[in-house]
């Protein structure tokens, strides 16, 4: 089934969008999701007695609920909304991070982080006196068991990983990671922005600690994210941000702040994107997840074998099918990925290209950057054909200038 019909701009533009892990495109049931609550509903919640403002509230909330039961969280109160996954990282690593860790503790991330899972981390250990450390790829650019085994250890206190690597598109065994951390007695954050949109989450399965995601990465409005928080952890937190409705009173000298998940939601939210997340999950479930990794993996598989065959190419990926999700990594040898990116959209092939904001990863693999392709349910064989076709075109141009 080709779902493209469902996305305005796919019809509108002749281009092939493979450029998903750096933001979906919206389906016309969420942009009208978004449509109608302006139309209808628009209010600021949690602040009037006046009915509009109520059916705003309700609309609200229930979405949080909706998302609760999305990730099976336990507690819609564990369901934070913030900007994007990058500030429900801030979040914890202000509001924990700062707060937890002391001098020669460790922290341990991936090789593969997005910045948004590492810079913070960096300030918070060149802040508290804690020691940062990381746990490298194999040569199958997967984190073997020993390496989780051997780098979290009795002095770790907390462990950021991707859930899947938004350059590799290799899928990490977070359920590991998170068993042994716990057994040495630490806190685990989950970057669940690449995985949320393909796979289903649940956050009770993996007992992570935290997890973030971005909602424009699996259709949703851009400006809209989400922290889910183990209530214990949430509610022994300090508020990262402060100011209008996280406050239970407020008097010259002294703030009392709201229960959860209020604390942690300062100013106007961004409600237009809380309904949109809304919808955006409505149609994920009404097409369902398992669906989604057929198209999937029929497409992705497809361009892995076709990608394979062309000898002037250097892939990044695993050769672990199973562990690999919808992203791939490229290099057209001897060129760089900027200049390869430029001629794709000549031929109306959107690809990202640069350092995919993991620049110690590219540093380990000893490139600067990389064209990448990312896939979601909307995309097809075509689409892969037409990425190859290009590919070939921008071949032959450049190769005449190489050595």
């Amino acid at each position: 089934m080709n779902f493209k019909k469902d996305f305005p701009i796919l019809n509108e533009r002749n281009i092939t969008y493979l450029d998903s892990g750096a933001t979906t495109q919206k389906p016309i049931q969420v942009i009208n999701a978004i449509d109608e609550y302006y139309k209808t509903i628009n209010a600021n919640v949690h602040r009037g007695a006046y009915s509009l403002s109520i059916e705003a509230t309700l609309a609200y909330e229930n979405a949080r609920e909706k998302i609760a039961r999305f990730i099976n969280s336990t507690f819609a109160e564990q369901i934070i909304f913030s900007k994007n996954a990058t500030e429900s990282l801030n979040l914890i690593a202000y509001s924990y991070g700062m707060e937890n860790l002391k001098k020669d503790d460790e922290i341990v991330l991936s090789i593969m982080e997005h910045h948004s899972n590492l810079v913070p981390w960096q300030k918070v250990a060149k802040t508290t006196g804690a020691k940062l450390n990381y746990m490298y790829i194999n040569d199958e650019f997967e984190i073997s068991d020993e390496e989780i085994e051997n780098k979290i250890t009795d002095k770790t206190k907390i462990v950021g990983i991707t859930h899947v690597s938004n350059v590799l598109g290799t899928i990490n065994n977070v359920k590991k990671i998170i068993k042994q951390a716990h057994k040495k007695g630490a806190i685990v954050i989950v970057d669940a922005s690449q995985s949320i949109p393909h796979m289903k989450i649940d956050v009770q399965d993996l007992d992570c600690d935290f997890l973030v995601f971005s909602g424009h990465k699996m259709l949703a409005p851009l400006g809209i994210g989400v922290l889910y928080g183990k209530k214990q952890l949430l509610n022994e937190m300090n508020p990262f941000l402060m100011g209008g409705d996280m406050i239970e009173y407020v008097y010259e000298q002294e703030t009392s702040f709201a229960p959860l998940p209020n604390k942690f939601e300062a100013g106007t939210q961004n409600i237009e994107g809380v309904i949109g997340l809304s919808a955006a999950i409505d149609y994920i479930e009404s097409i369902g997840y398992e669906k989604i990794a057929e198209i999937e993996n029929q497409v992705v598989s497809y361009a892995r074998e076709e990608l394979s065959k062309l000898k002037f190419l250097e892939l990044f990926i695993t050769p672990n099918k199973e562990n690999h999700s919808a992203v791939i990594s490229f290099n057209i040898k001897g060129v760089h990925p900027h200049d390869v990116a430029s001629i794709l959209d000549n031929y109306g092939v959107c690809v990202r290209s640069g350092n995919h904001c993991a620049q110690p990863l590219m540093r380990y693999l000893g490139i600067d950057s990389t064209c990448r392709a990312s896939f979601y349910l909307y995309n097809t064989k075509e689409d892969v054909d037409k990425l190859v076709e290009a590919l070939k075109k921008a071949y032959e141009m450049f190769k005449k200038y190489m050595k």
